[in-house]
């Protein structure tokens, strides 16, 4: 095997198979024909003289082989886009790429205004935005298929040593009521008075959801005896439901001020009790860092952080605590 078996395009339809579980979805995202799809991987097999996928099931599951070439295969297809990246930068960013990570409501509410100040100053870079958990997220920094990210959870336990982790700012997680709620009159409602309510929330293992319970356990307050209404699967639907007086919810201050400008919901403070998350910013610093990275980073981040200080002295790895407790 003195010769490299295998080529770039090999290698991507590989991935795309993997990640659709099909060989038609996967000539569909790559806009190839199904019969292209399958002599490639055919010559493929035959090129390596091993089996990479098991034909047996509806689905394309990978052989152990297939495996460990996906596996190797992605760090290739990185290696390369961030070797075009390096090369793009020599145009003094009058192009290039700039990938941005965030988690759910961050990359919902925060990043398109960062995004928009920097498009602003670089019209000629190109901006992609990915929104995931924060686990995948992370990942995708530590993989070098993200440039930096903006995370309102915790950095998986596995990567705290691999990444630069930075407190960026403090996301209060306001209680939001109906306007014509009997609380809203209140000028501040008491711990007892949660349990009389009825709560729309994120599911049970979202990022957000777990925040607001450690913080309101740290608070004394039973959350297995707040009542959950129903779980919806994202904050706009969230507060739509709280619009429309199907109940209260915890949600980011920044997802509401819209509403709160218009007076369309009520945020209630709670007596000796105030719920925050810190957000970070993780950076990968083993991997090449563009222009358009730098640019981010040195002018469009110090715009919106609460902990300057932290950005200045970067880099810095920091295994902060995601919660903030005032009671």
């Amino acid at each position: 095997m003195a010769d490299i078996p295998f080529t770039l395009d090999q290698l991507r339809i590989l991935k795309a198979i993997a990640a659709e579980g099909s060989f038609k979805r996967a000539a569909d995202t790559l806009y190839v024909s199904q019969p292209a799809v399958s002599l490639q991987v055919q010559n493929l097999e035959k090129q390596l003289n091993v089996p990479l996928f098991d034909r047996g099931g509806r689905k394309a599951q990978l052989t152990e082989a297939g495996h460990l070439l996906l596996s190797y295969g992605e760090k290739i297809i990185t290696l390369c886009q961030e070797t075009c990246r390096a090369i793009e930068d020599l145009q003094n960013l009058q192009g290039g790429t700039l990938i941005v990570g965030a988690s759910q409501t961050t990359g919902t509410y925060l990043l398109p205004r960062m995004i928009g100040l920097f498009h602003q100053k670089y019209p000629d870079v190109s901006v992609q935005l990915q929104v995931h958990s924060t686990r995948r997220t992370s990942w995708g920094v530590a993989n070098g298929q993200v440039d930096l990210a903006i995370i309102g959870g915790e950095v998986p336990a596995e990567l705290q040593e691999t990444l630069t982790i930075l407190p960026y700012a403090e996301d209060e997680l306001a209680l939001i009521l109906p306007v014509f709620h009997p609380l809203a009159k209140v000028e501040m409602i008491q711990k007892e008075d949660l349990y009389r309510l009825n709560f729309i929330s994120l599911d049970s293992q979202s990022t957000i959801r777990k925040v607001i319970d450690k913080v309101l356990t740290r608070c004394d307050i039973d959350t297995k005896r707040l009542k959950i209404e129903m779980e919806l699967n994202s904050i706009e639907a969230i507060k739509n439901a709280v619009q429309a007086g199907l109940g209260a919810a915890f949600v980011s201050v920044t997802a509401i001020e819209k509403e709160l400008q218009m007076g369309g919901l009520h945020v209630a403070p709670i007596k000796q009790v105030e719920v925050r998350r810190t957000l970070s910013v993780i950076m990968n610093p083993t991997r090449y860092r563009s222009k358009a990275a730098e640019a981010f980073i040195n002018e469009i981040l110090p715009e919106f952080s609460t902990y300057q200080e932290s950005l200045t002295h970067e880099p810095l790895t920091i295994n902060n605590e995601q919660l903030i407790v005032n009671s």
